[in-house]
């Protein structure tokens, strides 16, 4: 099979750039834990801790048109969108499933269900806001967890149904270890940094 890409997408791609040299920080100076944890609640707090740095180094060092470079058409997939995506997904299950807040969603509107990528624009503005946003549900979301006073906890979703804390729990370093994932790929795709 012939190769459809021509020599300018090519040279538009960024070159893979992997040795222990271009990590996003020195592993001595790497936020996250190497596990090594007791207790049900720490392990799944520091898992999902670790994920959530794993996330903002995913995102270290661009500017508002890297974190908001589309994946490929047709997709909307930006590290800025998944930014705010995960924003609004703390937001859903911590303040509205687990603590029954009345939290209008931030990123979605009747119009676009989608706007949390949509609306993931290379304005500086923007991605400020992403941050403080996202910031604030994982600060609300910790706090939750912290004064909890077991695991067993039940939210109540949508549809009725209950849910642990401690499937959340899961359910939240599942959704994160998925979109590291996707920001992986971003990141490559950006200026060819990989690992971490």
């Amino acid at each position: 099979m012939a190769d459809s890409r021509t020599d300018t997408d090519a040279a538009d791609r960024p070159t893979q750039n992997f040795a222990w040299s271009n990590l996003f920080v020195h592993p001595d100076d790497d936020p996250r834990s190497e596990g090594g944890f007791d207790d049900e609640r720490t392990i799944l707090v520091q898992y999902l801790r670790d994920q959530r740095l794993t996330l903002e180094l995913k995102c270290a060092g661009l500017d508002a048109e890297a974190l908001a470079r589309r994946a490929v058409p047709p997709s909307t997939l930006s590290l800025l969108g998944l930014v705010r995506h995960l924003a609004e997904v703390e937001r859903g299950w911590f303040r509205r499933v687990m603590a029954g807040e009345d939290a209008p969603k931030i990123y979605r509107s009747d119009t676009d269900r989608d706007l949390d990528f949509n609306g993931a624009v290379a304005d500086p503005d923007v991605v400020a806001e992403a941050w403080r946003n996202w910031r604030a549900e994982v600060e609300y979301a910790e706090r939750f967890v912290a004064e909890a006073p077991d695991l067993g906890v039940k939210g109540r979703q949508r549809n009725g149904s209950e849910i642990p804390l401690r499937e959340l729990l899961v359910h939240m370093i599942e959704e994160y270890a998925r979109h590291n994932g996707h920001a992986d790929l971003l990141r490559e795709l950006i200026d060819g940094r990989v690992g971490q």
